[in-house]
């Protein structure tokens, strides 16, 4: 999944790339990813790119008319195109949700592998009229937002710590892979409840979630749609790494898997040595 690094890479690229150009088409291949009707997806056509913007993994294309902002959930992509396919898009026939085409011939689509689909677009007049972006919690890399602000939301909250990271409506833009990086950096085991971290565990904390983030943020900037997945993976310390080495302590990296999702850790840097359960294997064991 595209979490606040890879998104800002995309924002960054779209931004310099469409700024001032102008929507010739806007096509929709999946009819279940728009998810508005008001204003309709062909009040983009003839609509000159203003900017772009992110609010937490939601990617925000102002122009002269609404906005096009869309949610790439966990499986979505961009494609970018310097000169755009003519081929014709077959609905339910292509993972293609959405096709965007600008007046200097290039364009993008948006693309969603698997069966479940969860792409997100609106066509809206203002970004808060979504109603993943009016929940959404304070950005992690906003000044505004410090180690104080950061107890605050912890204060009282009786839910692991991995659990709150991920929740946007308490901190936007951090997913399941940063979460388990910036709980690595920290030295935290992600089931430690947010409630029970003293000072000391909170200024950790807050430190390792900053520089987790600013590194990647770094190091998706400036690359091409193409590139940022690639740069993900090779940036993760402990995320999608079961079976390998810790790089800080040379212990092996391991799993918790859930319906449809797992965690990675390191027993020696987070937890004490201790191996978390295998939720799938304890279903077995009942």
């Amino acid at each position: 999944m595209p979490e606040m690094p890879e998104v800002q890479g995309l924002v960054d690229f779209l931004g310099e790339r469409t700024t001032g150009l102008t929507v010739t088409k806007a096509s929709v291949a999946n009819i279940a990813a728009l998810k508005t009707y008001d204003p309709p997806i062909d009040a983009l056509v003839g609509a000159t790119i203003t900017g772009a913007a992110r609010h937490g993994k939601f990617i925000d294309l102002s122009t002269t008319g609404p906005h096009l902002i869309f949610h790439l959930a966990k499986a979505g992509w961009l494609r970018w195109y310097e000169q755009l396919p003519s081929t014709i898009i077959r609905p339910g026939k292509t993972p293609i949700a959405l096709r965007v085409a600008f007046d200097d011939g290039a364009g993008f689509d948006l693309t969603e592998a698997g069966t479940k689909k969860s792409l997100a677009v609106y066509v809206a007049r203002e970004p808060a009229d979504v109603p993943g972006i009016a929940r959404l919690g304070p950005d992690p890399l906003d000044p505004a937002f410090t180690r104080d602000a950061f107890a605050a939301l912890l204060a009282g909250r009786r839910t692991q710590i991995k659990g709150v990271l991920r929740d946007q409506s308490i901190i936007a833009g951090v997913g399941n892979a940063y979460s388990d990086e910036i709980l690595h950096a920290a030295h935290t085991s992600p089931y430690t409840l947010a409630a029970s971290l003293d000072d000391a565990e909170i200024d950790r904390l807050f430190a390792a979630m900053t520089a987790t983030l600013t590194d990647a943020v770094a190091t998706a900037s400036g690359k091409p749609p193409a590139d940022l997945k690639d740069a993900k993976r090779r940036g993760m310390q402990v995320h999608g790494r079961r079976g390998e080495t810790c790089p800080v302590c040379g212990d092996t990296v391991r799993s918790v898997f859930f319906a449809d999702n797992s965690l990675e850790y390191c027993p020696t840097c987070q937890t004490g040595g201790k191996i978390l359960a295998d939720r799938r294997l304890s279903r077995l064991l009942k």
